[in-house]
């Protein structure tokens, strides 16, 4: 289970880049980040047993969606995620994931369609951020995904020019591989002496802001959650360093307040790599494993 095949699933408004790793008879869908695409999961994907399928569909405004119109939003994107369960998962119950914002979107397509899915995985992602109250939104954004931002309206020689950017990242760099890589590949658009990021700005930028400024529905979302989850998260950053994105305080009181809730820190992952480094086969033997281990 390495490289994906590729489909079009038509939503409303356009059509849905789906990536399809595997054959098996067992289903998972996953969500990835703000300025991902589906390839983020090729890692995870490789590390899943055989009898596993998983899609892990371009959201609206990313990789091969680029083109497929707004509106954005966790919502929008929670709806486009439970149809892909619904149209692909063979008429029972699949496995779902998330990662970064994709986590919030997997958590409001569980609430919303639980009779979908028999698991949760959250992978650092999917709890309340704490924002103070009147915050610029905008602003802490660019504070906190000014990086990020910023590649998506710069332009690259080349496509090596674009791989050596990343591989300067140091979250990445230091657990540089054929998956990342890979990963990095995919996102590339444009012609040559102007290759950018296939991801549309002004989609991650009203998608941040909903996730900085939706911390009371995604409360209530984990407190409607009924579907046995868990939550992995790293201890370090988007930087490769402390903070983490999720704060142990946080962590632990969700775990305290949602019954079908567990956590487990991956030691020595970060942000990124939690999901495309070395971290990538403990996160697909913990969606394996799930619903026994969670129940």
């Amino acid at each position: 289970m390495n490289e994906p095949t590729e489909m079009d699933l038509p939503v409303d408004g356009g059509t849905l880049r789906v990536l399809r790793f595997g054959n098996g008879p067992r289903v998972a869908v996953a969500a990835h980040g703000i300025t991902a695409s589906g390839m983020s999961f090729r890692a995870m994907a490789r590390h899943l047993p055989a009898e596993w399928t998983l899609y892990a569909p371009d959201l609206r405004g990313r990789g091969g969606s680029t083109g497929t119109p707004g509106p954005y939003g966790i919502d929008w994107h929670a709806a486009d995620l439970c149809l892909v369960a619904e149209t692909l998962g063979g008429g029972r119950p699949v496995a779902l994931t998330g990662q970064s914002m994709g986590a919030y979107v997997a958590l409001r397509a569980a609430v919303r369609r639980p009779e979908l899915f028999d698991r949760l995985l959250l992978i650092d992602g999917g709890l309340p951020l704490p924002v103070p109250e009147g915050a610029d939104l905008d602003l802490l954004l660019d504070l906190t995904l000014g990086p990020a931002i910023a590649r998506l309206s710069q332009t690259y020689e080349s496509d090596h020019a674009y791989v050596d950017f990343f591989r300067a990242h140091p979250a990445l760099g230091p657990q540089w591989s054929e998956d990342i890589e890979a990963y990095v590949r995919y996102d590339l658009s444009g012609p040559q002496g102007a290759r950018r990021s296939k991801a549309r700005e002004d989609a991650v930028r009203q998608d941040g802001r909903d996730l900085l400024g939706s911390a009371d529905a995604f409360g209530g979302d984990l407190g409607r959650l009924t579907v046995p989850a868990l939550l992995l998260h790293a201890p370090l950053g988007m930087l490769g360093q402390a903070p983490p994105m999720l704060p142990a305080v946080v962590v632990e009181h969700w775990v305290r307040q949602v019954v079908c809730l567990d956590a487990q820190l991956v030691e020595g992952s970060n942000h990124y790599t939690i999901l495309m480094g070395t971290h990538a086969r403990t996160v697909a033997e913990r969606l394996v494993s799930l619903p026994s281990d969670a129940a």
